[in-house]
C-alpha cells in the first residue's frame, strides 16, 4: 500500500511533553493539508471530544523549551501556544476533520503510533534480557574473583623442592685429595 505520508516524517513530529507522546496542531494541520487556524477552530467547536488527556495547550515555557529543541525558524511569530494532541486526540481528530486526506493521514498516524509502541516494548524486552545477562555474568565473575582472592590470601609457605639433595660431604674423586696432578 502506498502511504500518503511516510512513517519517518510522522515519527519526527511526535514529541514527548508532560510524559505523553504528542503531536502539535501545526504539524497535524500540515499533514492533513489544512491551515492550523482551521484545525484549531474545528477542535474548539468540538471541545467535548477533547478532554485534557486527549489534547492540551502548551504553556509558554513548554513552548519555548520545545522551540529551542527543534532549532528551526519555521515557528515564526506564532501568537498562540500550540495545542498538543495525544494518540487518542489524534484519533478523535478524524471525526472532526472529515476530508479524505485527513482520514488517510489519520490512519497512517495511528499506524506510526502503533509501530513506536511496539518498538518501545521490544526495546524494553531487550533491556530486560540484557539486565538478566548482566546479573548472571556478575554472579559468575563474583565467584571467580572470590576464588582468586582466596588463592592470593593463602600464606606463601616455602615450598619443598622436588627431587633429592645429597647431604654427605662431597668426595674428591681426583687423585691427591682433589688437587690437580702436576705434569712431569
Amino acid at each position: 500500500m502506498n502511504d500518503i505520508v511516510p512513517v519517518e516524517r510522522i515519527a519526527g513530529k511526535i514529541y514527548l511533553i508532560r510524559q505523553a507522546k504528542v503531536m502539535l496542531d501545526k504539524d497535524l494541520a500540515e499533514l492533513y493539508g489544512v491551515e492550523t487556524k482551521v484545525l484549531k477552530q474545528a477542535v474548539k467547536r468540538n471541545k467535548k471530544r477533547f478532554p485534557s488527556d486527549f489534547m492540551f495547550e502548551l504553556t509558554r515555557e513548554e513552548f519555548q523549551v520545545l522551540r529551542s529543541q527543534i532549532v528551526t525558524s519555521s515557528w515564526g511569530g506564532s501568537r498562540y501556544v500550540p495545542m498538543a494532541f495525544t494518540e487518542q486526540g489524534v484519533a478523535m481528530l478524524s471525526g472532526v476533520l472529515n476530508s479524505d486526506r485527513a482520514i488517510a493521514v489519520n490512519i497512517q498516524i495511528m499506524r506510526t503510533f502503533t509501530k513506536l509502541r511496539q518498538a518501545i516494548l521490544s526495546n524494553e524486552d531487550l533491556r530486560k534480557e540484557l539486565s538478566e545477562l548482566k546479573q548472571l555474568t556478575e554472579d559468575r565473575f563474583r565467584v571467580v574473583f572470590e576464588t582468586l582472592d582466596q588463592l592470593l590470601a593463602v600464606e606463601h609457605k616455602p615450598q619443598k623442592k622436588i627431587g633429592f639433595t645429597v647431604k654427605e660431604k662431597q668426595r674428591a674423586y681426583r687423585k691427591n685429595g682433589g688437587k690437580k696432578a702436576r705434569a712431569t
